[in-house]
């Protein structure tokens, strides 16, 4: 659930985000520059002192976009195709063309507010680097998941941090970073330097960019909950798969649904304090999951002491991974000592350390993560670090949407939840003669 209202905020903070690029694009029209309303696309006309705030282009986008999506896998891959070409081609024609009009003093000093604020901001862009999941939740449409899965995942995001960085690199130094605008900064920065035909370039690379952002976080947000209406965590209603178009289109509906009224009615400003607790806790939880499944069937009998079982023994090492992580992060963020956070990561590793040598791992054939149980520990510990970092208010949205989820399973999901339906749903874009 963490992970689902992120995914909803950030279509909703999207669709806002795309709603002023495309009134941009509109006040290219001399007849509508300077006349379209702050609750048509820029911004929102706010109430209640700005926690409501009115905003009718975003939510129409939203529905646009749904509709695509439920009308099957193949309309909605060939616009992303178009769009991510057309996004991609236009994102290295702005670093090429902003490098040129770079001042290298704009990068001095390089970090400054310190190394401890480029960590809190780590943990609110963080939410950027959410959609690479994606391609896991897609496994069932894909030709061949073991080949395909691990490049398009890879793949992507050494392109993404490959232009991420650059395009960070050439807009700090073109502007100072004090002066960067906060709704459109690129298309501001090369228009303070002269290049109004480059911020018009901008403006549809970012509708672009944003279009294929906004169509793959719907999209997935349906496949979640689609799984979790297989397996009876959720209402049947969520798992049932148009027969023609074969989408899930109760559940794609339901989440354009959520998303525009968040996008429509909402301050996205406000609710992306709250952004990236589930990124960072799924992530985490992923990564433990990764460990426990390779351990051999054989090693929950096992007994490695008298009290505890090594199976319990591996859990509470991964807890104690985790903890060490969040105390490390608690220690770094109120600027205590840095003994005490020493003793916390040597208290990492040391559990890292345990599930290496006292635990026996199993090798699945094909693509799997290496250095197991290394890696999964260093992600486990960096994303609870994250987490520590996170403003006030998305601690308190974790804790209570963890008591909710326990609630929902309590009262709902135990009673409901059939993971091992012998029922499989395959959903693939539609045949030819069905689309006509």
């Amino acid at each position: 659930m963490q992970l689902m209202l992120d995914y909803h905020i950030g279509a909703a903070s999207i669709a806002r985000s795309l709603a002023s690029y495309v009134a941009t694009i509109f006040e290219l029209i001399p007849a509508l520059k300077g006349n379209i309303p702050p609750w048509v696309g820029h911004g929102g006309q706010e109430f209640f002192g700005g926690t409501l705030s009115i905003n009718i282009l975003a939510p129409i986008l939203l529905a646009v976009l749904t509709v695509i999506l439920c009308l099957g896998v193949g309309e909605s891959s060939a616009v992303n195709s178009f769009m991510t070409a057309a996004k991609v081609v236009i994102v290295i024609f702005v670093i090429i063309v902003g490098s040129f009009k770079v001042d290298v003093d704009n990068w001095s000093p390089f970090a400054p507010n310190g190394v401890k604020h480029i960590f809190t901001g780590a943990t609110v862009v963080f939410f950027a680097y959410v959609g690479f999941d994606a391609v896991a939740n897609s496994a069932e449409e894909s030709k061949r998941p073991q080949r395909d899965l691990p490049i398009g995942i890879l793949g992507s995001l050494l392109v993404c941090v490959v232009l991420y960085v650059g395009v960070c690199l050439v807009i700090t130094g073109m502007v100072p970073y004090n002066l960067l605008g906060e709704d459109a900064p690129l298309s501001e920065a090369f228009t303070s330097k002269g290049l109004k035909y480059v911020s018009i370039l901008i403006s549809i690379g970012a509708v672009a960019g944003l279009t294929t952002t906004l169509l793959v976080g719907l999209y997935v947000q349906s496949r979640l909950y689609l799984g979790l209406g297989r397996d009876g965590l959720l209402p049947s209603i969520f798992a049932k798969v148009h027969p023609v178009r074969h989408t899930p289109i109760h559940s794609q509906i339901w989440v354009g649904i959520i998303a525009a009224v968040l996008g429509g009615l909402f301050n996205v400003h406000i609710l992306s304090h709250i952004l990236s607790v589930g990124s960072l806790t799924g992530y985490s939880v992923v990564a433990a999951c990764v460990v426990t499944l390779r351990w051999k069937n054989n090693t929950g009998n096992r007994v490695s002491s008298k009290c505890i079982s090594t199976w319990c023994e591996g859990v509470l090492c991964i807890f104690l991974v985790a903890c060490c992580g969040f105390a490390a992060g608690v220690l770094y963020r109120f600027g205590t000592h840095f003994i005490f956070m020493i003793v916390a990561v040597v208290i990492a590793i040391m559990a890292c350390a345990a599930l290496c040598f006292r635990q026996a791992y199993s090798d699945p054939p094909g693509f799997s993560c290496p250095w197991v149980p290394i890696v999964p520990s260093v992600c486990i510990f960096f994303n609870i670090f994250l987490f520590a970092q996170l403003h006030y208010e998305a601690w308190i949205r974790f804790i209570i949407l963890s008591i909710v989820s326990v609630g929902i399973y309590a009262f709902y999901g135990q009673y409901h939840a059939n993971p091992r339906s012998d029922e499989t749903i395959i959903y693939h874009m539609a045949p030819e003669e069905d689309r006509h």
